[in-house]
């Protein structure tokens, strides 16, 4: 029998072991517990941990139960008050519990298992099986993962790295080089002694020849000892760490603040960009975000205002599209950047600028950038920006997407749907 120890250490009061092992098992009911959360919770604490319960029923562990029979012999401790045969009486009382609560006649049930998982931990269940799509590998950045890559061989090393051919190839040139003046000196002496033969005056040369034969022994069994293989033949195959090449994007963030926005419309907007912005930052390192914010007119502003500014006014929505081209020419078209877009409106343009969105966004945007989403958030019919889009979508779909939130339960199907990995394929 075998004995498997683990002894990785552990957290304080803590077995990360189990607590992993715990947490693949009931995978699916944290996922659904955490897609719930984000419905129920403020998308600005997503970066909080989450208090998950689980139905007991689903945490019943598989036992080994013992069928009737044989003999069984138990020892109960601490027993002073009663002896084998004895029966015992019914409690006295209404049979009233301790709690609050009022009394049932009927039903019966279990609390359900509670348990907290970290911020990381809500996070990766969060944007499991979401990435951004057609990210194009452009442009080798700065990076902290690493993988291993071959790096000629070396002199030392484990044995499963242990390279035979080149090892067998050293030995044979070492035995070669220590032993070609020897075999010279054996090709030497036997022509001397052939020689010596051929001119028939061996009893003369007889001591001579003798102490030749003795020295071309001695010089074959020196080759003899020459070992097969030596430790400083030994060659192993070399493996260094290498940065892994990174992808760089840029994400721009366009939101309607016009006075058709109402706060409830600006809020559930809000809430989108910081789930985008999460989602932005929990997978990709090497990323910057452009906030944009327009009515008649668009401009670029920080974080801080692009949620919580005040400024409000008319809506063209082709404002912040230009905007957003300018700037893509000024910094972002050369470089290798990924760009992406969101926009996010009620739908509610100026007539004859909503023509002017679709032209901008065909034409100039979308042969240059990876994809671009569109975010209509109202309760009621689509509005005159929705189907300029509609063209638009149709001809340059998946790189251009379009969606509608209706309320605060739609937002996180809407985002799963546009950055979902199964819908996008990787650029070649």
């Amino acid at each position: 029998m075998s004995y498997i120890i683990d002894r990785r250490l552990n957290g304080k009061n803590k077995s990360m072991v189990n607590r992993q092992r715990f947490l693949r098992r009931y995978r699916q009911h944290i996922k659904e517990a955490v897609s719930d959360a984000v419905n129920r919770r403020s998308i600005t604490d997503m970066e909080r941990g989450e208090q998950i319960s689980i139905p007991t029923r689903n945490t019943h562990e598989p036992v080994i139960g013992h069928g009737q029979g044989g003999k069984q012999h138990r020892v109960f401790p601490g027993n002073k008050e009663f002896n084998t045969g004895d029966q015992l009486e019914k409690p006295k009382g209404g049979g009233g519990g301790s709690g609050s609560g009022k009394a049932s006649n009927q039903g019966e049930g279990e609390d359900d298992f509670s348990f907290f998982i970290t911020k990381d931990e809500f996070l990766k269940y969060l944007f499991d099986d979401l990435e951004l799509p057609n990210m194009v590998k452009k442009t080798l950045s700065q990076s902290k993962e690493f993988k291993t890559r071959r790096a000629g061989f070396v002199s030392e090393g484990t044995p499963n790295n242990l390279s035979v051919v080149r090892s067998l190839r050293n030995a044979h040139a070492r035995r070669i080089g220590m032993g070609a003046g020897k075999r010279r000196r054996i090709r030497e002496l036997t022509s001397e002694i052939e020689a010596l033969l051929a001119a028939g005056n061996t009893k003369t040369h007889a001591d001579q020849i003798t102490a030749m034969r003795e020295e071309i022994e001695s010089l074959e069994k020196k080759l003899k000892l020459l070992p097969f293989i030596d430790q400083l033949d030994l060659r192993y195959r070399n493996q260094v760490k290498v940065p892994t090449p990174t992808s760089k994007a840029v994400m721009f963030c366009l939101m309607d603040v016009s006075g058709s926005m109402t706060q409830d419309v600006k809020d559930l907007a809000k809430r989108f960009y910081l789930l985008l912005y999460l989602f932005l930052e929990k997978n990709y390192e090497h990323i910057e975000i452009v906030f944009i914010r327009h009515h008649t007119s668009a401009k670029e502003v920080t974080e801080e205002e692009f949620f919580y500014s005040r400024e409000t006014g008319g809506t063209i929505v082709s404002s912040a599209l230009k905007l957003m081209n300018d700037i893509v020419q000024e910094r972002y078209l050369s470089g290798g950047w990924n760009i992406y877009g969101a926009q996010a409106s009620d739908g509610d343009n100026w007539d004859d600028d909503s023509p002017i969105c679709a032209r901008i966004l065909a034409d100039q945007l979308l042969p240059i950038i990876q994809h671009f989403a569109y975010i209509e958030i109202t309760p009621h019919e689509h509005q005159a920006l929705w189907y300029a889009y509609q063209s638009v979508a149709k001809a340059n779909a998946p790189q251009f997407a379009t969606a509608q939130i209706r309320n605060p339960g739609d937002i996180f199907p809407v985002f799963r749907e546009l950055f979902a990995k199964e819908r996008y394929k990787e650029a070649v």
